[in-house]
Protein backbone atom coordinates (compact mmCIF):
# COMPACT_ATOMS: atom_id res chain seq x y z
CA UNK A 1 0.00 0.00 0.00
CA UNK A 2 1.47 3.32 -1.08
CA UNK A 3 1.21 6.34 1.23
CA UNK A 4 1.38 9.92 -0.03
CA UNK A 5 4.15 11.93 1.62
CA UNK A 6 2.99 15.35 0.45
CA UNK A 7 1.79 18.06 2.86
CA UNK A 8 -2.04 18.29 2.72
CA UNK A 9 -2.00 22.00 3.60
CA UNK A 10 0.59 23.44 1.19
CA UNK A 11 1.41 20.57 -1.21
CA UNK A 12 5.07 20.23 -0.21
CA UNK A 13 6.42 17.05 -1.84
CA UNK A 14 7.79 15.52 1.37
CA UNK A 15 6.11 16.27 4.69
CA UNK A 16 8.01 15.90 7.95
CA UNK A 17 6.94 16.66 11.51
CA UNK A 18 9.14 19.77 11.44
CA UNK A 19 7.47 20.94 8.23
CA UNK A 20 3.94 20.28 9.50
CA UNK A 21 4.42 22.10 12.82
CA UNK A 22 6.94 24.82 12.02
CA UNK A 23 7.59 25.27 8.27
CA UNK A 24 4.25 24.90 6.49
CA UNK A 25 2.97 28.41 5.54
CA UNK A 26 -0.24 28.17 7.65
CA UNK A 27 1.85 26.96 10.62
CA UNK A 28 4.35 29.78 10.13
CA UNK A 29 1.48 32.26 10.08
CA UNK A 30 0.10 30.81 13.31
CA UNK A 31 3.45 31.22 15.09
CA UNK A 32 3.79 34.80 13.82
CA UNK A 33 0.27 35.65 15.09
CA UNK A 34 0.99 34.25 18.56
CA UNK A 35 2.63 36.20 21.39
CA UNK A 36 5.68 33.92 21.28
CA UNK A 37 8.71 35.96 20.10
CA UNK A 38 10.15 34.71 16.80
CA UNK A 39 13.22 35.66 14.79
CA UNK A 40 14.14 34.31 11.32
CA UNK A 41 17.60 33.27 12.47
CA UNK A 42 16.35 31.78 15.77
CA UNK A 43 12.81 30.43 15.33
CA UNK A 44 11.30 28.63 13.51
CA UNK A 45 14.21 26.64 12.03
CA UNK A 46 14.42 23.46 9.95
CA UNK A 47 15.41 21.38 12.99
CA UNK A 48 12.70 20.19 15.36
CA UNK A 49 15.30 19.89 18.12
CA UNK A 50 16.40 23.52 17.70
CA UNK A 51 12.77 24.66 17.68
CA UNK A 52 11.86 22.77 20.85
CA UNK A 53 15.05 23.99 22.53
CA UNK A 54 13.99 27.53 21.69
CA UNK A 55 10.45 27.07 23.01
CA UNK A 56 11.56 25.36 26.22
CA UNK A 57 14.54 27.52 27.17
CA UNK A 58 15.94 30.11 24.80
CA UNK A 59 12.89 32.24 24.06
CA UNK A 60 12.88 33.50 27.66
CA UNK A 61 16.04 35.43 26.71
CA UNK A 62 14.05 37.48 24.19
CA UNK A 63 10.69 37.55 25.96
CA UNK A 64 10.21 40.64 28.13
CA UNK A 65 7.45 38.95 30.16
CA UNK A 66 7.97 35.83 32.23
CA UNK A 67 5.26 33.45 31.02
CA UNK A 68 3.97 31.02 33.62
CA UNK A 69 1.04 30.35 31.24
CA UNK A 70 2.89 29.63 28.03
CA UNK A 71 0.48 28.50 25.28
CA UNK A 72 3.01 26.90 22.92
CA UNK A 73 2.02 23.26 23.73
CA UNK A 74 -1.57 24.09 22.77
CA UNK A 75 -0.44 25.88 19.59
CA UNK A 76 1.57 22.81 18.53
CA UNK A 77 -1.41 20.56 19.22
CA UNK A 78 -3.92 22.67 17.27
CA UNK A 79 -1.53 23.10 14.33
CA UNK A 80 -1.37 19.31 14.15
CA UNK A 81 -5.17 19.04 14.45
CA UNK A 82 -5.57 21.61 11.64
CA UNK A 83 -3.29 19.49 9.46
CA UNK A 84 -5.45 16.41 10.11
CA UNK A 85 -8.67 18.36 9.50
CA UNK A 86 -7.33 19.33 6.07
CA UNK A 87 -6.17 15.79 5.28
CA UNK A 88 -9.24 13.84 6.45
CA UNK A 89 -12.08 16.37 6.23
CA UNK A 90 -10.91 18.91 3.67
CA UNK A 91 -11.37 21.74 6.21
CA UNK A 92 -9.07 24.78 6.26
CA UNK A 93 -8.59 26.31 9.70
CA UNK A 94 -7.81 30.02 9.85
CA UNK A 95 -4.40 30.53 11.61
CA UNK A 96 -5.65 33.47 13.67
CA UNK A 97 -8.67 31.48 14.85
CA UNK A 98 -6.34 28.57 15.67
CA UNK A 99 -4.03 30.73 17.79
CA UNK A 100 -6.85 32.41 19.70
CA UNK A 101 -8.51 29.07 20.41
CA UNK A 102 -5.20 27.57 21.59
CA UNK A 103 -4.64 30.54 23.92
CA UNK A 104 -8.16 30.24 25.33
CA UNK A 105 -7.69 26.51 25.96
CA UNK A 106 -4.39 27.23 27.71
CA UNK A 107 -6.04 29.83 29.95
CA UNK A 108 -8.95 27.49 30.72
CA UNK A 109 -6.56 24.69 31.73
CA UNK A 110 -4.56 26.87 34.12
CA UNK A 111 -7.70 28.49 35.57
CA UNK A 112 -9.20 25.05 36.23
CA UNK A 113 -6.05 23.89 38.03
CA UNK A 114 -5.95 27.04 40.14
CA UNK A 115 -9.59 26.51 41.10
CA UNK A 116 -8.79 22.93 42.14
CA UNK A 117 -5.98 24.23 44.34
CA UNK A 118 -8.30 26.81 45.92
CA UNK A 119 -10.91 24.14 46.64
CA UNK A 120 -8.23 21.92 48.16
CA UNK A 121 -7.17 24.74 50.47
CA UNK A 122 -10.78 25.39 51.47
CA UNK A 123 -11.10 21.77 52.62
CA UNK A 124 -8.15 22.12 54.99
CA UNK A 125 -8.88 23.31 58.49
CA UNK A 126 -7.94 26.96 58.90
CA UNK A 127 -4.43 27.23 60.27
CA UNK A 128 -3.46 29.65 63.03
CA UNK A 129 -1.72 32.56 61.37
CA UNK A 130 1.38 34.28 62.64
CA UNK A 131 0.62 37.78 63.87
CA UNK A 132 4.09 38.81 65.09
CA UNK A 133 6.95 37.73 62.83
CA UNK A 134 9.63 37.11 65.47
CA UNK A 135 11.99 34.16 65.90
CA UNK A 136 10.68 32.46 62.78
CA UNK A 137 12.10 31.22 59.49
CA UNK A 138 9.79 32.01 56.57
CA UNK A 139 10.21 29.73 53.56
CA UNK A 140 8.94 29.61 50.01
CA UNK A 141 9.46 27.62 46.80
CA UNK A 142 9.15 28.77 43.21
CA UNK A 143 8.32 26.57 40.21
CA UNK A 144 7.53 27.04 36.55
CA UNK A 145 6.81 24.34 33.99
CA UNK A 146 9.09 26.03 31.45
CA UNK A 147 12.03 26.93 33.71
CA UNK A 148 15.29 25.02 33.94
CA UNK A 149 15.43 25.38 37.72
CA UNK A 150 13.13 25.39 40.71
CA UNK A 151 13.99 27.92 43.41
CA UNK A 152 13.69 28.19 47.17
CA UNK A 153 14.22 31.04 49.57
CA UNK A 154 14.07 31.61 53.31
CA UNK A 155 14.44 34.49 55.75
CA UNK A 156 15.15 34.12 59.44
CA UNK A 157 13.69 36.92 61.55
CA UNK A 158 14.98 37.20 65.11
CA UNK A 159 13.78 39.20 68.10
CA UNK A 160 11.93 42.36 67.14
CA UNK A 161 11.23 40.98 63.68
CA UNK A 162 14.66 41.97 62.35
CA UNK A 163 16.12 39.96 59.50
CA UNK A 164 19.12 38.01 60.77
CA UNK A 165 19.92 35.78 57.81
CA UNK A 166 18.56 34.80 54.41
CA UNK A 167 19.15 32.10 51.86
CA UNK A 168 18.34 31.39 48.24
CA UNK A 169 19.06 28.30 46.20
CA UNK A 170 18.07 26.67 42.92
CA UNK A 171 18.05 23.07 41.77
CA UNK A 172 17.03 21.21 38.64
CA UNK A 173 13.29 21.71 38.19
CA UNK A 174 11.25 19.50 40.48
CA UNK A 175 8.24 17.46 39.39
CA UNK A 176 5.69 20.00 40.61
CA UNK A 177 5.26 23.25 42.53
CA UNK A 178 4.46 21.30 45.70
CA UNK A 179 7.69 19.32 45.37
CA UNK A 180 9.50 22.67 45.29
CA UNK A 181 7.73 23.80 48.48
CA UNK A 182 8.82 20.61 50.27
CA UNK A 183 12.40 21.08 49.08
CA UNK A 184 12.35 24.70 50.28
CA UNK A 185 11.29 23.62 53.78
CA UNK A 186 13.89 20.83 53.88
CA UNK A 187 16.73 23.19 52.95
CA UNK A 188 15.51 25.87 55.39
CA UNK A 189 15.47 23.31 58.22
CA UNK A 190 18.99 22.14 57.35
CA UNK A 191 20.14 25.77 57.30
CA UNK A 192 18.57 26.56 60.68
CA UNK A 193 20.32 23.54 62.22
CA UNK A 194 23.60 24.95 60.98
CA UNK A 195 23.16 28.70 61.47
CA UNK A 196 20.34 29.46 63.91
CA UNK A 197 18.50 28.38 67.09
CA UNK A 198 15.17 29.10 65.36
CA UNK A 199 12.51 26.44 66.00
CA UNK A 200 9.51 27.83 64.12
CA UNK A 201 8.91 27.93 60.37
CA UNK A 202 6.29 29.72 58.32
CA UNK A 203 4.75 29.15 54.88
CA UNK A 204 1.62 30.25 53.03
CA UNK A 205 1.29 26.79 51.41
CA UNK A 206 -1.48 25.03 53.34
CA UNK A 207 -0.85 21.78 51.46
CA UNK A 208 2.69 21.75 52.83
CA UNK A 209 1.38 22.13 56.39
CA UNK A 210 -1.09 19.30 55.83
CA UNK A 211 1.67 17.07 54.44
CA UNK A 212 3.94 17.60 57.42
CA UNK A 213 1.08 16.93 59.86
CA UNK A 214 -0.26 13.82 58.12
CA UNK A 215 2.46 12.43 55.82
CA UNK A 216 0.70 9.07 55.33
CA UNK A 217 -2.02 10.82 53.31
CA UNK A 218 0.61 11.95 50.79
CA UNK A 219 2.30 8.71 49.61
CA UNK A 220 3.65 10.39 46.50
CA UNK A 221 5.92 12.48 48.74
CA UNK A 222 6.94 9.66 51.10
CA UNK A 223 10.70 10.00 50.54
CA UNK A 224 10.74 13.79 50.91
CA UNK A 225 8.51 13.76 54.01
CA UNK A 226 10.65 11.11 55.66
CA UNK A 227 13.60 13.51 55.37
CA UNK A 228 11.48 16.26 56.93
CA UNK A 229 10.52 13.99 59.84
CA UNK A 230 14.18 13.11 60.40
CA UNK A 231 15.10 16.80 60.48
CA UNK A 232 12.30 17.49 62.99
CA UNK A 233 14.32 15.53 65.56
CA UNK A 234 16.78 18.47 65.59
CA UNK A 235 14.00 20.87 66.66
CA UNK A 236 12.56 20.13 70.15
CA UNK A 237 9.96 22.89 69.67
CA UNK A 238 9.34 22.46 65.92
CA UNK A 239 6.26 24.19 64.51
CA UNK A 240 5.16 24.93 60.95
CA UNK A 241 2.80 27.91 60.86
CA UNK A 242 0.67 29.47 58.16
CA UNK A 243 1.69 32.96 57.02
CA UNK A 244 -0.45 35.02 54.62
CA UNK A 245 1.14 35.49 51.22
CA UNK A 246 1.32 39.24 51.79
CA UNK A 247 3.65 38.69 54.77
CA UNK A 248 5.88 36.24 52.94
CA UNK A 249 6.95 38.49 50.08
CA UNK A 250 10.66 38.49 50.90
CA UNK A 251 11.19 34.73 50.77
CA UNK A 252 8.93 34.59 47.72
CA UNK A 253 11.18 37.08 45.92
CA UNK A 254 14.29 35.17 46.92
CA UNK A 255 12.82 31.92 45.60
CA UNK A 256 11.83 33.50 42.28
CA UNK A 257 15.24 35.13 41.96
CA UNK A 258 16.94 31.78 42.49
CA UNK A 259 14.67 30.06 39.96
CA UNK A 260 15.42 32.66 37.29
CA UNK A 261 19.18 32.68 37.90
CA UNK A 262 21.09 31.51 34.83
CA UNK A 263 23.23 28.86 36.56
CA UNK A 264 23.43 26.77 39.72
CA UNK A 265 23.10 28.93 42.84
CA UNK A 266 23.32 28.44 46.60
CA UNK A 267 23.68 31.55 48.79
CA UNK A 268 23.35 32.27 52.51
CA UNK A 269 24.07 35.71 53.95
CA UNK A 270 22.79 38.78 55.74
CA UNK A 271 21.89 40.67 52.56
CA UNK A 272 21.57 40.24 48.83
CA UNK A 273 25.02 40.33 47.16
CA UNK A 274 25.63 42.95 44.50
CA UNK A 275 26.08 40.32 41.77
CA UNK A 276 22.52 39.03 42.22
CA UNK A 277 19.36 40.77 40.97
CA UNK A 278 17.89 42.31 44.12
CA UNK A 279 14.23 41.42 44.74
CA UNK A 280 12.11 44.51 45.25
CA UNK A 281 10.63 43.41 48.59
CA UNK A 282 13.94 42.66 50.30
Amino acid sequence: MRCDDYCPRCGEAEESVTHAIFECPPALQAWSLSDIPSRPEMFPLSSIYANMDYLLWRKKTFDEVERDRDPYPWIIWYIWKARNDKLFKGIDIDPLKLVRFAESECKAWFDANEQMAINSHDNIMDEPQVICLENICMVDGSWSATAMYSGCGWIWKGSGGKTQLMGMRNFIRKESALHSEVEALRWAMESMVQYSPCQHFGTYCKDLIAMVREPKKWPRFATELEEIKTLELCFPDFELLHIPRTQNGCSDSLAKGARCFHRSLCYVGCSIPVWLPKPSQV
